[in-house]
């Protein structure tokens, strides 16, 4: 079984993986007994069944990681008790060749985005994941700015955007009217709407709620949303690899696990060898320290951690087809371009094949030995797929 840290060089400078808290190679026997136990109370009691699901699941992981937490302080009591606030802005944030920070007062929040590109050029609006925040667009600011007006945004609940409080303020339905408003406050009528992990949650529902906003989407890394409730609970490994997907519906517990041992799990989650970048050089020091800076503002973790909070609120906001019926296609018209690492330590490539089953016009590209965090691991592949999809899609040969 993996060890609470380890200890990672990448850059010259030494780094803590605190993201090894899970190994599918180590015994989840106990983990896997309770899988089953819990889908067998879900055929016959539905409502109960999701509860316990979700609740003992959250239960389970909560107990683990704070097992392992109080090893690590045992071991490390100064750097668990460590949390240290960055005050020194990275420059890499306000490089002007990624574009101008400007801000959007919408009905709910006011959200920060960076924008690069003509005001008078299509409009290509990047939805960035978690733990992300606009930066993570940084390559495809550049490299889109000549064709389109390029914006990536703060979520709401990151970065310099509105922080809401309560739950509820995370709901898919307020997440994707966000989007709406954002579009419609830019001066546009459609977009190309490019999202990754969180972001493409996001992007995947706004095209299925309003698809005349959407002139192509373009996914990475995260499946269809009626693809990934079924495979979890029908797969065990996607289940212990979703762990903290549980583990965050817990109070509090989340956000000091994750800004313990001085954002160690944030590290790990890029340099880690689990979850993180595979070509490491690609992510910098200067990069790693944006994040830093970033998330080590007070707060900033729980407005991320509410996403998940408010989605398993849901639960389940999807439901399995019938074996007779077979999936139902709920975005006939937009083309659709889906793009994966295969080297995602979280979500299991399956997964983005299935998602095809949802969509009329579905391309699929794999990046091949590149991590979940595609665009930023290998934005020269990335932006070439992309650039293919959006000029001449018909000669874009799907990986499927």
């Amino acid at each position: 079984m993996a060890t609470l840290i380890k200890r990672i060089h990448v850059h010259g400078h030494i780094y803590e993986d605190h993201t090894s808290l899970i190994s599918i190679n180590g015994s989840y026997s106990n983990c896997f007994l309770l899988h089953g136990v819990l889908l067998t109370l879900k055929m016959p009691l539905p409502r109960i069944g999701d509860f316990l699901y979700v609740w003992g699941s959250a239960a389970l992981w909560g107990t683990y990681a704070m097992g392992k937490m109080l090893k690590g302080a045992i071991r490390h009591p100064i750097l668990y008790m460590t949390a240290t606030e960055r005050t020194e802005r990275p420059k890499c944030l306000d490089d002007p060749s990624l574009g101008a920070h400007e801000y959007l007062q919408l009905k709910d929040v006011k959200l920060h985005y960076v924008a690069n590109g003509d005001k008078s050029k299509p409009l290509m609006l990047c939805l960035h994941g978690f733990p992300e925040f606009w930066y993570s667009w940084r390559h495809q600011l550049k490299e889109f700015s000549k064709d389109f007006r390029v914006v990536a945004l703060d979520n709401r609940g990151y970065g310099d955007s509105d922080k809401p409080e309560e739950i509820a303020e995370y709901s898919l339905l307020k997440l994707t009217n966000d989007v709406k408003e954002v579009i419609e406050r830019l001066g546009y009528k459609s977009c190309v709407l490019v999202g990754h992990d969180w972001g493409a949650n996001i992007a995947w529902v706004f095209t299925i709620r309003f698809p005349s906003l959407v002139d192509k989407l373009i996914i990475m890394n995260v499946p269809h949303p009626k693809v990934f409730i079924p495979y979890i609970r029908e797969h065990r490994e996607q289940y212990v690899k979703s762990w903290y997907v549980f583990f965050y519906q817990l109070p509090y517990l989340p956000e000091h696990f994750l800004s313990a041992f001085d954002f160690g799990a944030l590290k790990g989650t890029f340099l880690g060898k689990t979850a993180g970048v595979v070509n490491k050089e690609h992510f910098t020091k200067e990069d790693m320290d944006a994040y830093l800076y970033v998330f080590s503002q007070p707060g900033a973790f729980t407005g991320p951690v509410n996403y998940y909070r408010a989605l398993l609120r849901q639960w389940p906001y999807t439901k399995k087809p019938s074996a007779s019926k077979g999936p139902t296609i709920d975005i006939p018209n937009v083309p659709v371009l889906v793009v994966w690492g295969d080297q995602d330590g979280a979500l299991e490539a399956d997964m983005a094949k299935l998602s095809g089953n949802y969509v009329n016009n579905f391309t699929l590209k794999f990046v091949r030995g590149c991590s979940h965090w595609v665009q930023q691991e290998e934005p020269i592949i990335v932006n070439d797929i992309m650039r293919t999809f959006l000029e001449n899609p018909l000669s874009l040969k799907s990986s499927l």
